[in-house]
């Protein structure tokens, strides 16, 4: 059978497939060391998934496990549906695409991108045309007969993801592949890897550790812990309803407020922070027995001139410590009476463009209820 017609196969019978990936208490161990504790995963055909979490953590594992390079110690990987934890890289139909890009230095572009494709015996005609439309689906079709060394960083990135993407996988796998280069060569390929990834129209991992990176990319975001999965899910709720301390602390900068309970029913939660006395909701449950700890953003919090507002109620006094400019925005470091420092962030806008802020300033402090998000402490 030929190659198209294998590829189209596949991907017919893929379409009838929710879960083009399911992970089933996966672990794994190196020298009786747990590096992946019973992991649990679905990844959604055509989806673009990232993998986020500092270093070792078990992402990069977690990334070869699938993509055959390592075995489970115990658990079971499904693809489409089959069990292949016991079956090599080749037979996976699963491409990587490594953070050293591992080009063939002797080889221009064109034969770089053409390497696997000629492995698999795939008719001259049939490999040229493949491979000069991948090329030109990552912009580098002029530049097919560079060798890596006369090509960028982006490009030579580019070219290991055209090489990869040419003999059409189910999943392509990206460990940190933008990590070496430069910040503004690295957001624009976040967006280029986006667009790729929906003109393909294939399944996407991506690992990395940079939180921007994994939400500006992303459908959905698995964040790890320690070899733990600690949530799933869209950025947005990964980022403004994290489940737990771990989360809310490692995407994004958040302010964490220790929080006295004073009484707790079944709707509302009575607490005191920071000295002053709040009703909030109690979606969570919570109990008396519990710790607390009420969370917000930095942007969520408001902040006026000690002479701008009238009341005051639910207000806390602080003192500006210092200004950062950003351009769109501008970083407040701010200490409260009671000697606690918090970040805040306003926004340039219509009505306040100036955002004159000065060290030394008293101001006030101010956030609209509901939008603080209240955690049990782990412990």
């Amino acid at each position: 059978m030929p190659e198209n017609a294998r590829f189209s196969c596949l991907t017919i019978e893929v379409g009838m497939k929710t879960n083009i990936i399911e992970l089933k208490g996966i672990s794994k161990y190196f020298h009786d060391h747990p590096i992946l504790q019973d992991i649990d995963l679905e990844v959604k055909n055509r989806e673009f998934l990232t993998i986020l979490g500092p270093s070792g953590c078990g992402k990069t594992t977690l990334l070869r496990l699938i993509s055959g390079f390592e075995t489970p110690s115990s658990g079971t990987i499904l693809m489409n549906g089959q069990d292949v934890s016991g079956l090599p890289p080749h037979l996976r139909h699963v491409n990587t695409v490594f953070q050293s890009y591992a080009l063939f230095p002797h080889m221009d572009a064109f034969d770089n991108v053409a390497f696997g494709l000629r492995c698999q015996h795939v008719p001259k005609d049939e490999i040229k045309d493949r491979v000069f439309r991948v090329l030109k689906m990552v912009k580098l079709d002029n530049f097919a007969n560079r060798k890596p060394h006369q090509l960028s960083g982006g490009q030579q990135q580019r070219i290991a993801i055209a090489r990869a993407v040419v003999n059409k996988p189910l999943v392509l796998l990206l460990d940190e592949p933008l990590s070496s280069l430069d910040f503004r060569l690295r957001k624009t390929m976040q967006m280029e890897l986006k667009q790729l990834q929906a003109e393909l129209g294939i399944t996407f991992i991506l690992v990395t550790h940079d939180q921007e990176e994994a939400l500006s990319t992303a459908d959905r975001v698995v964040i790890m812990n320690h070899g733990w999965i600690e949530q799933v899910g869209t950025p947005r709720e990964v980022y403004e309803e994290p489940q737990n301390l771990h989360v809310a602390q490692f995407v994004g900068e958040v302010n964490i407020f220790n929080t006295k309970v004073l009484k707790i029913d079944e709707q509302h939660l009575h607490v005191e922070i920071e000295g002053k006395e709040f009703t909030l909701k109690n979606t969570k449950k919570f109990t008396n027995e519990q710790k607390l700890y009420t969370l917000l953003r930095p942007e969520d919090l408001e902040v006026w001139g000690y002479n701008e507002v009238e009341d005051h109620e639910n207000m806390y006094p602080a003192t500006v410590e210092q200004v950062i400019y950003k351009g769109s925005t501008v970083d407040l470091i701010l200490k409260l009476k009671t000697g606690t420092k918090i970040s805040a962030t306003q926004f340039f806008n219509e009505d306040d463009e100036k955002l004159d802020f000065r060290p030394g300033e008293r101001v006030w402090v101010y956030w609209r209820l509901g939008w603080e998000v209240v955690l049990a402490d782990e412990q």
